[in-house]
């Protein structure tokens, strides 16, 4: 079975330039600065991310510029700044909130780029006109077969084609507001409450994605910034929970990941932006997305034995070991909820609802899935089984979109800590009120029930302020996919950049959030 080819990151840092005693901006202040420039690359296409570090006075203001040595190198998505480009020369100008940078902070911004004949890494570098001198970066080809994510066969969106690369590990320096840790939250009847309070607490937000298919292809860990900044971004929209889709065997480590975004690399990753969520007063919701396994079966994504694309349930081989690492990540936090699978679809395997329930529940061989299938009961045991009492979110059938069986075939848990989650786009099945009211308020009222990802592929937002209303009326919670950049003809997207500007999709989920 052929493995993913990994994309080489190949890491410069441009040395500390001197005092510049002229071409200053206004403000007159002495610039000096170092830029580190991280890049990945394939056949025709580029990911570059620069952490850029202020070693002068503090800037108000700033505008990063530099050439690329061939003339087919192009700059054609860029992300944390305002990009432009004329023949050779590119120019990255700040935004509002990163446009300030104290003395010793940094910020992290990049670009997506094409190119042609040779992609050699750009050295010069100027701040504000003056030059970040140093030693070359170097740059790696890569072996990767393309630069595009495996589409789901979910009914949920796949990831943007255009490849984001992670940002730089470097903190941002803009102030943020806060309004204190998230809080410790449990099941109490059908409701998620604050377990300090008793208070009811809904889960409103959004879809952070990325962790799960950024790792696998060998392109970084995250699509965009997840830096204090990005998270600010999304508390002017009042996101009080962010759902962080994950891949197993990047989690894991296993011999297909690259090794510089596997294992204790990726999970510290992951446990860092768990902790700005948190301290920043948001529910993180964790989620396993991608897993091993191979299925070409009814609904395949792909062919893939690895965890490229959407599988109908999660393998038995490396799930249990994945939850039960994750568990012990985060037990003691019950400010963080663990969502155990993205979209089951085992019924489209097994051939029918009762068969495919069955399978959800109590795993083991199901008929159409070749591998060993770790269903639902067991993923709790295995979480419980480490001392966590986080809340557990479990998805049903159809893509998380059928729950006419969840009471029936609901697992066992010791904690009494279960949460119905539901996944709804305007081209599912489930997409009318009567539905709503037949399938999902049986189950809202016995349990609490979260709508881990609303969504609609018109550009707009009609279909999902019709969810909005009846999730409002009822108490429970809903997060919009997604927080990412793309163009609505990949998948809904509320933000067209990551200061929080709302698409006409996303206008309907902020206007709600900030009303909520």
């Amino acid at each position: 079975m052929r493995r993913r080819g990994a994309i080489l990151t190949a890491l410069g840092l441009i040395a500390a330039g001197g005092l510049a005693l002229g071409n200053t901006p206004a403000a007159q202040a002495a610039v000096a600065c170092k830029v580190t420039y991280t890049a990945s690359q394939w056949q025709g296409g580029m990911s570059a991310n620069l952490s850029i570090q202020n070693l002068g006075d503090a800037l108000s203001n700033w505008t990063l510029t530099f050439t690329f040595p061939d003339s087919g190198q192009k700059v054609t998505q860029g992300w944390s700044a305002t990009w432009s480009q004329s023949g050779g020369n590119v120019t990255a100008t700040a935004l509002d909130w990163n446009k300030s940078l104290s003395t010793g902070g940094s910020t992290s911004i990049g670009f997506n780029g094409s190119w042609s004949g040779g992609n050699p890494a750009p050295t010069d570098f100027k701040l504000n006109g003056v030059a970040c001198n140093g030693s070359t970066p170097s740059q790696s080809p890569s072996a990767s077969p393309s630069p595009s994510p495996s589409r789901s066969p979910s009914p949920s969106p796949s990831p943007s084609p255009s490849p984001s690369p992670s940002p730089s590990p470097s903190p941002s320096t803009s102030p943020s507001p806060s309004t204190g840790a998230a809080p410790k939250l449990k099941v109490s009847g059908n409701k998620i409450v604050n377990a300090a309070t008793g208070t009811p607490y809904r889960l409103l937000g959004v879809n952070r994605s990325g962790g799960e298919f950024m790792c696998v292809q060998g392109r970084g860990f995250w699509d965009g910034p997840v830096d204090n900044a990005a998270i600010d971004a999304m508390k002017t929209w009042n996101v009080r929970a962010v759902r962080v889709p994950l891949n197993e065997e990047c989690w894991l480590g296993l011999s297909n990941i690259q090794s510089s975004y596997g294992g204790a690399a990726y999970q510290n990753e992951v446990k860092a932006y768990v902790d700005r969520l948190v301290a920043k007063g948001i529910t993180p919701i964790v989620e396993m997305h991608w897993n091993y396994g191979q299925y070409t079966g009814n609904s395949s994504g792909c062919s893939d034995v690895h965890a490229s694309c959407q599988k109908p349930m999660p393998d038995a081989q490396y799930a249990p070991q994945f939850w039960t690492g994750v568990a012990n990540a985060f037990k003691g936090r019950d400010e963080v909820v663990f969502d155990l699978f993205n979209e089951p679809y085992p019924e489209r395997a097994t051939g029918s609802a009762a068969s495919g329930w069955a399978c959800w529940r109590d795993g083991g061989t199901c008929s159409g899935i070749p591998y060993q299938v770790a269903g639902f009961q067991s993923l709790v045991n295995a979480v419980r089984a480490t001392g966590a009492t986080n809340i557990i979110m479990l998805g049903g059938l159809a893509y998380s979109n059928d729950l006419s069986q969840w009471l029936q075939y609901k697992p066992t848990d010791s904690r009494n800590n279960l949460v119905a989650a539901w996944h709804v786009y305007n081209f599912n099945s489930c997409v009318s009120t009567s539905c709503w009211d037949s399938q999902l308020a049986p189950v809202a009222a016995q349990v609490p029930l979260v709508a881990g990802e609303i969504g609609e592929n018109t550009c707009s937002h009609g279909f999902i302020d019709q969810v909005m209303n009846w999730f409002d009326a009822k108490g429970a919670s809903y997060l919009g996919w997604t927080w990412n950049t793309w163009d609505c003809s990949t998948g809904p997207s509320l933000i067209s950049d990551y200061n929080g500007t709302a698409t006409a999709f996303g206008a309907g989920l902020r206007a709600r959030l900030l009303s909520s």
